[in-house]
């Protein structure tokens, strides 16, 4: 533990602009290291992730989770169970308890690293310079150097206005009054799946619209066609190539107009109309210029060095969502990115981030994990060699009765095209494949070849097995799969 009393106010040895997932990591590695730090936030420590994001989404999702196992229950089963009502106050209750149980966490955390938290909107002063407004805020000089962390916020389109209650965005979806019976989502990428996925499992009848071919269309081809069947079996509609062309909020829900990938107009009503189309960088207020920085046309702050994420001002980094790809936008990833920034300014050696082996996943149901290259991208770097197994090929894939897949994708160096070079990516659909990636993760950065991963022995039955299995058969050792 690093406890410290600042002498003066304007003197850390680094200022962290930015609460969320990147700035509050990069503050407590930074002070762990011995390097007294100074955290501004103009709203609440923990960030997108914490209070709008990832934690109460995958709360509600599991709540959902529970309402879809009474409905196998008894669709399956023989379990005559029924589901009388969603309590939704006492759902809500629930989440608001478990984010504030880790917003107390988090400041706690902080606390006991002798970072200082100081309330208030930060802005550029110089290449060391910050002034912070608010209530305990100052004027402030960083010693070693500035870390920008303001993070983003949700994309919307020309001609909406989100209201939080007829129309809403993907930080205030949860927020809205109850549930409702229609829902219109718009964005095919994790979030707008996760949100569709949340409200038919609570009984909405629910549209997901996608302007790409593909739902999530930055995974590779066969995830994103595995779950729209998945979803597709759900009941969701599912309109991929399709875009909207316009909507009309009236007194009891939208009605909007899609265009299909066939160019037919198709008008849609709903209760609620969610936006989930991508997130835009917070640079806002940030006076960029103030220290010889500026965003490029997306909004973003790229660094000079990657491997540092430093900027081309030096002693100013950037991490989470104001980085540009390849960065992930994920609250794991800037993670990372904070451990890497803070030993970096504490002079430790740190390896740069690999964002290929960041898993990427969509909590939807099914789930989807990914980790490492696209089957299009692995081929655009030379031969190689992809087995597809699906989940209901194990025992424990019939028990669950999902679907789903295990897709393996190694380098073909052999003379014969066998996969003998390193598994270049895995990508994953089904039920609790959140929790399989780790596995795949390690495989992918470390490095290894099928007959690596084929030496291992997998529980059986497990889902997991079915990772074993496509190893096993890319391998030559095919069991079940040939």
């Amino acid at each position: 533990m690093n406890t410290w009393i600042m002498d003066r106010p304007d003197d850390p040895d680094v200022l962290v602009i930015g609460g969320g997932t990147g700035g509050y990591s990069t503050a407590l590695r930074a002070a762990a290291l011995g390097l007294r730090v100074v955290l501004a936030e103009r709203d609440l420590v923990g960030g997108t992730c914490l209070h709008r994001g990832c934690i109460p989404s995958k709360a509600m999702l599991h709540a959902a989770e529970l309402v879809d196992g009474i409905a196998e229950a008894g669709a399956r089963w023989g379990v005559k169970a029924t589901l009388d009502a969603v309590d939704w106050d006492a759902l809500t209750a629930t989440r608001d308890d478990i984010v504030a149980r880790n917003h107390q966490g988090v400041g706690a955390h902080l606390a006991r690293a002798g970072v200082r938290v100081v309330r208030g909107s930060a802005r550029l002063t110089g290449p060391r310079g910050v002034v912070v407004d608010g209530p305990d805020g100052g004027a402030f000089t960083a010693r070693r150097g500035i870390v920008l962390a303001t993070g983003s916020r949700p994309r919307m389109l020309p001609g909406l206005t989100a209201d939080g209650h007829r129309v809403v965005t993907s930080d205030d979806a949860l927020f809205a009054p109850g549930l409702p019976a229609s829902v219109l989502v718009l964005g095919g990428g994790a979030i707008g799946v996760e949100y569709a996925s949340f409200h038919r499992s609570m009984g909405a009848e629910v549209t997901l619209v996608e302007a790409a071919d593909r739902l999530l269309p930055l995974e590779d081809a066969d995830v994103g066609r595995q779950l729209a069947r998945g979803l597709k079996r759900r009941g969701i509609t599912v309109r991929t190539g399709a875009v909207l062309t316009g909507a009309e909020v009236l007194p009891d829900g939208v009605r909007a107009t899609v265009r299909t990938a066939r160019g037919e107009e198709v008008v849609v009503s709903a209760e609620r109309l969610l936006v989930a189309v991508g997130r835009a960088p917070v640079t806002d207020g940030l006076d960029l210029a103030a220290a010889g920085l500026a965003a490029d046309a997306r909004g973003f702050v790229a660094p000079a060095d990657w491997s540092r994420l430093e900027t081309a001002v030096p002693g100013i980094h950037v991490v989470g969502d104001l980085l540009p790809p390849p960065s992930l936008g994920l609250a794991h990833a800037s993670f990372a990115e904070g451990l890497l920034v803070a030993e970096t300014l504490a002079g430790v050696p740190s390896r740069p981030v690999d964002y290929a082996a960041v898993p990427r996943v969509t909590y939807s149901s099914p789930q989807t994990a990914s980790v490492g290259l696209t089957e299009e991208a692995a081929r655009a770097l030379g031969p190689v060699k992809v087995n597809t197994m699906p989940l209901t090929a194990t025992a424990k894939g019939m028990v669950h009765g999902q679907g789903g897949m295990v897709k393996v994708i190694a380098a073909a160096d052999g003379a014969g095209g066998e996969a003998t070079g390193r598994v270049l990516g895995v990508h994953l659909v089904g039920p609790h494949v959140s929790e399989m990636i780790a596995e795949s993760q390690l495989i992918v950065a470390w490095d290894a070849e099928p007959a690596d991963v084929a030496q291992h022995v997998h529980a059986h039955p497990t889902l997991s097995e079915a990772v074993g299995e496509a190893f096993l058969t890319l391998a030559g050792r095919g069991l079940h799969q040939h």
